[in-house]
């Protein structure tokens, strides 16, 4: 006999009394309870090893358990000094090397048997429900292995050797087992109506932890859900600046990890931060970049901020690592969203702009367009007079065809400068587009008695522009630089070549600005003339296209004087000593 019992005497077997059965049936329901609950796996095994250590009356608790894709091992005992215990495991196609036990000691032998079920028949150490007890170690049988003995099942520091053992295994599926290990300091601590209550009590532990696991994958996939609703809610929401919007959502992330009361994060945007109060730099990170147009524009990062967690491993879960992509995938659309309705916007304001500044020209327009048909009326009149003269017929309607022409070209011009479409940059001639515009105004400055000096510098490369927004530029530049000649002046335009870039010069010998004006010219609606007069945007129009196209535009001013804007447009690197 090694301290077990007869197994034929199983069927037998005393009822447990009726105290103890009422114990067990709350243990029960306490375990069932704590996985309802979906606690964290730590706090489940401190609960229910205190439970089963408390219930049992022994000194030690090991559990070694395959939970899903986790394998682990916990080890508790009832004295206060002696620190729980857990590691983890990588798998295995050998169970007990899985579940961390070595070869050929008596541990690991035993275990592979009752896992396995290979034990040898007939050894009352075994119960009917696969069960391993001894009630003194010393008497460990041989075919076990002495290498350590059983005495030593317990590796905790500060642990004395167990005298009585029970080895429990459980499996309520491929990817939930393993075994419970009761251990005592006593001799003959078990008896046999206790054993079936912890034969019980392991499977109950088995499905508790299926569940547990359950709940707290569904209380885990709950938080990062509500985290998405919240940042989808924040993210429409048309109240908020981008940077409220950040700063909300940043505060929102902490709460969908698995730890939130040590977590902290933090979202980087363009270089600026916006982070949680408990932010560090420090501790376990998890991070994803935030991509805008295959660009990357910021990261997404969420730490724990204790410098040790409880236990060793990644303190992640799967589902964060793509939880955490998914929000930098959130921000990144509302990035897009915003920039794509702001792009909408100014080329609305744009194209309000062209519209306005055609009213603007409409007297001058009129006469271009007067002037032609004019001449048309006049040689349809005299081919009418010369039906006898077939000679003087064609050369008349030879001219109407081309007076014809010259007028459906400035249409075509007026159209395209009027016309809203999107930004489409090519590869453009700047003094080309000078000549194209100047064609809407050069009647309007000889009505006005200003003076027209084209100093346009030959052979310039090729810039990356939008042609239609460039000319924009020009037409408004050179009707602002009108509207301060009233009693005429000198307009001039000139084009040069820099280091990197081309330079576009408008000068007047207008009126002027004071400092205060030149300051403020170029913030929508600032206009210095009367109300009817100026819409206030189009030099705000010329500073959004200049800058759009990675440019800078400069003025200089003083009452009386005249002013001078200074555009500046980058060359377009391989394409730059393309001449046009």
């Amino acid at each position: 006999m090694h301290g077990g019992f007869d197994s034929s005497a199983w069927e037998a077997l005393p009822i447990p009394e009726p105290e103890r059965a009422a114990s067990f049936l709350q243990l029960t329901r306490s375990i069932l309870g704590c996985a309802g609950r979906g606690v964290p796996r730590a706090a489940f095994l401190r609960e229910v090893s205190a439970m089963l250590l408390d219930f049992s009356g022994c000194d030690y608790l090991d559990i070694r358990h395959r939970d899903g894709d986790t394998i682990y091992r916990w080890s508790a005992s009832r004295r206060s000094y002696i620190l729980p215990r857990f590691e983890l495991f990588s798998p295995s196609e050998d169970i007990v090397t899985t579940l961390g036990l070595p070869h050929g000691t008596a541990l690991g032998n035993v275990a592979r048997m009752v896992l396995t079920r290979t034990y040898p028949g007939g050894l009352d150490c075994f119960t009917s429900g696969g069960s391993f007890w001894l009630n003194d170690t010393s008497e460990t049988p041989q075919f076990l292995g002495l290498h350590p003995g059983l005495t030593q099942c317990i590796d905790l520091e500060g642990a004395e050797p167990c005298r009585s053992l029970l080895l429990i295994p459980f499996a309520i599926s491929g990817g939930n087992a393993g075994f419970v290990l009761l251990a005592s300091e006593r001799t003959e601590h078990f008896d046999a109506a206790d054993i079936l209550l912890f034969e019980t009590i392991a499977q109950t532990f088995g499905f508790a932890a299926a569940d547990r696991r359950a709940q707290e994958a569904l209380r885990e996939r709950v938080k990062e859900l509500t985290c998405l609703y919240g940042m989808m809610q924040i993210a429409d929401s048309a109240e908020w600046t981008r940077e409220e919007k950040l700063e909300r959502i940043v505060h929102l992330l902490p709460l969908a990890w698995q730890h939130p009361e040590i977590a902290a994060a933090k979202i980087e945007l363009d270089g600026t931060a916006f982070q949680t109060p408990n932010w560090r730099e420090e501790g376990k990170s998890q991070r994803a970049d935030v991509m805008v147009d295959g660009r990357k524009r910021g990261c997404v990062e969420v730490v724990y901020i204790t410098g040790e967690l409880e236990f060793a491993g990644n303190p992640f879960l799967d589902e964060e690592a793509c939880l955490i992509v998914e929000v930098a995938r959130q921000i990144a659309g509302i990035i897009e969203r915003e920039e794509t309705e702001a792009l909408r916007r100014r080329e609305q304001l744009w194209h309000a702009d062209r519209l306005a500044t055609i009213g603007k020209l409409s007297s001058s327009i009129a006469h271009e367009l007067n002037e032609p048909l004019s001449s048309i009326l006049g040689f349809a009149q005299l081919a009418k007079k010369s039906v006898l003269d077939p000679a003087r017929v064609t050369s008349d309607l030879d001219k109407i065809v081309s007076i014809s022409l010259h007028a459906r070209e400035i249409v075509r011009k007026l159209l395209i400068f009027a016309r809203q479409m999107p930004a489409k940059k090519s590869l453009v001639q700047i003094n080309h587009v000078v000549q194209d515009a100047l064609s809407l105004v050069e009647t309007r400055c000889g009505n006005e008695g200003i003076e027209l000096a084209l100093q346009l510098k030959p052979d310039l490369p090729e810039i990356e522009a939008d042609p239609s927004q460039l000319n924009q530029v020009i037409v408004n530049l050179v009707v602002n630089a009108m509207q301060a000649m009233p009693r005429g002046g000198q307009l001039t335009i000139q084009t040069a070549r820099e280091t990197d870039a081309l330079l576009l010069i408008v000068e007047d010998t207008g009126i002027g600005m004071d400092p205060d004006v030149s300051r403020q010219i170029f913030h929508p609606f600032f206009t210095t003339k009367d109300v009817l007069q100026g819409t206030g945007l189009g030099l705000s129009v010329v500073h959004g296209i200049v800058t759009s196209h990675g440019g800078t535009i400069q003025v200089q001013s003083s009452p009386g004087a005249g002013s001078r804007f200074e555009v500046r447009l980058p060359l377009s690197g391989g394409n730059s000593e393309k001449k046009g």
